[in-house]
């Protein structure tokens, strides 16, 4: 499949995440059921800023995780018949927090597609500033419209 770019306005097509609870800007590339990367921008006017901390503002660890967990999903959502629909977090393993991420960062993310069946999609993911390491984790999606179709008939 061609690989895909997406502005915020096609994100918000593929995904059910909105401002400000989108923790992603840009999709450089997904290669729909392979991988996605892009990034999100820091301003220092983010709203989580000014509540995370007061005199060390940085983005909350549980934050770096939505960002990740909503580019990964980007590749499953990306591929045919899947645009809109929701995927839900159900495990997120292997989290590494390893550099504060700060106003006027960029977030850089990368994903990978571990595996994809039945409605359940695996990945991991990283997030990096300026080349080094900040951020990483496994997770595990499901994607309830497919997960429908393997349910036992009553």
């Amino acid at each position: 499949m061609k690989p895909l770019e997406l502005d915020k306005e096609k994100i918000l097509e593929y995904q059910q995440n909105r401002l400000p609870y989108l923790m992603i800007d840009y999709a450089t590339e997904v290669i729909p059921g392979i991988s996605a990367k892009g990034f999100k921008e820091l301003p220092e006017d983010e709203w989580f800023f000014k509540v995370h901390w007061k005199n060390d503002p940085n983005m909350p660890g549980m934050l770096q995780v939505e960002a990740m967990v909503q580019m990964s999903a980007l590749s499953i959502l990306c591929l045919p018949n899947n645009k809109g629909k929701v995927m839900y977090l159900i495990s997120a393993d292997k989290l590494q927090f390893k550099k504060k991420i700060i106003p006027k960062n960029r977030l850089l993310i990368e994903t990978k597609v571990k595996t994809f069946q039945r409605g359940i999609a695996q990945f991991e993911a990283k997030g990096m500033i300026k080349n080094e390491l900040a951020c990483r984790g496994e997770f595990k999606l499901i994607l309830p419209d497919e997960l429908e179709k393997y349910r036992l008939k009553k």
